[in-house]
Order: C-alpha cells, then structure tokens, then sequence
C-alpha cells in the first residue's frame, strides 16, 4: 500500500527529469511530438497477440478479432430441408401434370416418417424433407394456391414434370462439419457472427485491452445523487468509459476518488495490478490541490507537460506500478477532445480496429484561433462544409453533444475564411 506523508498533499513538488519533452513555442510540447510519446509507452504493452485469447459466446465476439479459425461443429443445413412452402414429393411419381392424395402435414422442427410412394406431403419452409421424397413443389404451383391452418387437402394437382432436388436445400450444402467458416484475424461483424452462430461454433477472440478509468475531484460526484454546495456531476468517468468502449477496450471502474492523496494511492495500486492503462481525469493543472500530479510526481515515473492544444494542455504520460497511466485535464471537454486526439487510435489499434483518420472539408463560415496553440474546435457537418459548434470553452459539455467533428485548426493559424480547408477529426 503507498503512503503518503502529511507534508506532501497541496505541496509544490517538482522533480527533474533527465529528459525534457521537445518544446515548441512558450515552452509547451507540440501535440504530434506527444502523440508519438503515447505511442511509444503504450504500443509495446498493447500489442495485439500479446495479451491472450479468451473464448467468448458469439453473442459478444461483435467487434472483436479472432485470435484463432471458427470451426464449424455442425454441417449447414444439418438436415435435408425445404426452400418453399409447399408439397414433398417423388420426382418419379411427376414426370406429367397429376394429382396426388396428400398423405400428411411437415412443419419446422417435426421429424418424418418416410414418404409414401404415390403421395405428397404438405411441407413448410426449413422442414426436413422427408426420406423418399427428392423434390418440394412450391404450393403457388399448385391447384391449392395457399395454404390455410389447420385445412390439409385431400389432393393436390401438380401442373408440370418435376426435377430432382427441386427447392430442397441438401446437407452440408452451406457448409461441411469441421470446415473453417471464418479465419482467424477477422474482425467479427453481424455476418459473422450469423454464421458462427449457425454452425453452433465457437469463437476465439484476443482479449480486449483493459481501462482503469479514474474520475479526481472532492467536487465530483454521481450523476445519480443529489448536488451539494459546490459539487458537479461527473461527466469524465461515464464519457471516458464510453470511449473506451466504443475504442474496441474493456473498462475497469469508473471509479471516482476525491482530492485525497491515500485514496488514489490505494485505488491505484488496486487497479494496477490488473489492467493494460490506467487512464485519470482532474488533478493535473496549476492549481494547489492537483493531487494526481503531486502524487504521481513522488510515486509513479510519469512526465508532466503542457501540451500545444486547446482544449487540452496538461497532460501527463508514464507508468505507475509498472503499468501504463494517462493522465487527463479534469474539464469535461478537455478530457474527450485528449481521448480523440491522443489515445483513442491506439486503444483502436491494440483492439485490431481501423483507425478513425481525419478528412479536409471547406469551413462554413470564418472563425479565429489563439496563435502558438493548435485548436480543436467542435464542429459540426453541414452538407459539404463543416461549421463550428458554440464557442471554444472546455466546459461547454453540452455544445460538445451537438458536434460530431473537431476542427483541428494549427499553432501557427490565427484566421481562417469561409471556404477554407480544414482537417477535421470524425467523433
């Protein structure tokens, strides 16, 4: 368990370090040099094959990638069935237009008895087709038209010769016992698992990364209890959970800890021991109580720095107990735009999902940014175009819900006209 001396919680530590980010103008890390920082730390312990296979129901390998071949357990179809609704018969017993006594009614799930030579049998769509019989006529084709429950002909005229095999869907047609239906290295999507599904197989799927998401703040409380003096509602930990899931990652917590440096300490060696990155929100700025910078600077190898962006700036990367921590600014709009920006391509990557990438789309109308900070304004697609989403603060959560871009304008970009090209980072 770490303890914490009473001197050090709202102390101003500073620890040299023997490596300094690469600064760019004002002293701050430029977000491309961070972003290969993240990479660099996180990359070698979220290596795909690396983390091992789990074997999952299918109901949950959506989204994920085979760590092995699905192996079908049944032949598809496992029986003999029919196409069509309509009569079995012997295509000998059809060579010319006739009319034959219908010796009985197959529905989905029965198990037949033999067909009677001579005769017809009414069948249903998936019914086994009976022993003995080669061919389903479908009941359209027939004198009787349509079928009506619980009203079985006596007889059925059948207008025309019938092949062999007509509508009947043969064993092992689809697939044969013991065939691969889908290689390992797929990343699974509803056909897949259909067909996984349908052969009553099993899939085998690399383990997700998993998340430690950590919400900071005495401030902070559930969306679910009733606000006190003072007190806001965590919107980090439910987004941040989100995120994570959506990025192809299994979460742990969320928690949240207050500005009390023996609580995060303990949570932290908890969730240490048992997760791929743990990943905070809060405690990081300039304040005098930035507990998960004070106590990270004293007990974990983590780099802090102010980075080039807006929404964004602080942020620290390291280890913490061996394992990979991020830690994030504690505004809301801050902690989603560093999850798109900085960490949700690798989580995408460690799943074995596609990146997200960027696009350029023209501007729908002139905006301005701070000069030396690259921005990411929230933005909105409109038709062609994108259009900037309310103003530029980190605590407009809500204006934050009505984009579906961000505009990611550079450091060195004070103005931009309609019309103008930017890249734009899809949410």
């Amino acid at each position: 368990m770490l303890t914490v001396g009473a001197g050090h919680y709202g102390g101003c530590v500073d620890v040299a370090r023997s490596q300094d980010p690469p600064p760019v103008a004002g002293g701050r890390t430029s977000v491309e040099q961070h972003r290969a920082d993240v990479a660099q730390l996180l990359r070698p312990r979220l290596a795909l094959g690396d983390r091992g296979a789990v074997t999952v129901p299918v109901e949950e390998a959506f989204g994920r990638v085979l760590a092995a071949d699905v192996v079908a357990r049944v032949a598809v179809p496992a029986f003999r069935n029919s196409q069509m609704d309509g009569f079995a018969v012997r295509s000998v017993d059809v060579t010319r237009p006739v009319r034959l006594p219908v010796s009985g009614e197959i529905a989905a799930g029965a198990s037949p008895g033999p067909l009677v030579p001579g005769t017809a049998a009414r069948i249903m769509t998936g019914a086994p087709v009976p022993d003995g019989a080669d061919a389903v006529v479908p009941v359209e084709d027939t004198d009787v038209g349509r079928f009506c429950p619980g009203e079985i002909p006596a007889v059925v005229g059948l207008r025309e010769p019938v092949p062999p095999g007509l509508f009947v869907r043969e064993a092992g047609s689809d697939v044969a016992e013991g065939e691969v239906i889908v290689p390992a290295g797929t990343l699974v999507g509803p056909a897949h698992v259909a067909a996984i599904a349908a052969c009553g197989a099993r899939a085998v799927v690399w383990r997700q990364p998993r998340v430690a998401v950590i919400s900071t703040g005495s401030e902070v409380v559930s969306p679910a209890a009733e606000l006190g003096a003072g007190q806001v509602f965590d919107a980090n930990g439910p987004a941040l959970a989100a995120a994570v899931r959506a990025a192809g990652a299994e979460v742990v917590g969320p928690f949240r800890v207050a500005d009390a440096p023996q609580a995060l300490g303990d949570l932290l060696d908890d969730v240490a021991a048992r997760v791929d990155l743990i990943l905070t929100s809060g405690g990081v700025s300039q304040g005098a109580y930035e507990v998960v910078k004070d106590l990270l600077r004293s007990a974990g190898e983590v780099e802090f720095r102010s980075v080039a962006m807006q929404p964004g700036g602080p942020q620290g990367w390291g280890t913490y107990r061996g394992t990979p921590i991020l830690t994030f600014p504690g505004n809301p709009v801050s902690a989603q735009v560093s999850f798109v920006v900085l960490l949700r391509d690798e989580l995408l990557r460690a799943a074995g999902l596609p990146g997200r990438g960027t696009v350029r789309l023209p501007l729908a109308g002139a905006t301005t940014s701070p000069a030396g900070r690259r921005q990411f304004l929230r933005g909105a697609r409109d038709g062609d175009a994108v259009r900037v989403v309310g103003g530029p603060g980190s605590h407009l959560v809500a204006t934050m819900a009505r984009a579906d871009v961000l505009i990611d304008v550079p450091e060195d970009v004070t103005e931009l006209q309609a019309g103008d090209e930017v890249e734009v980072w899809p949410l």
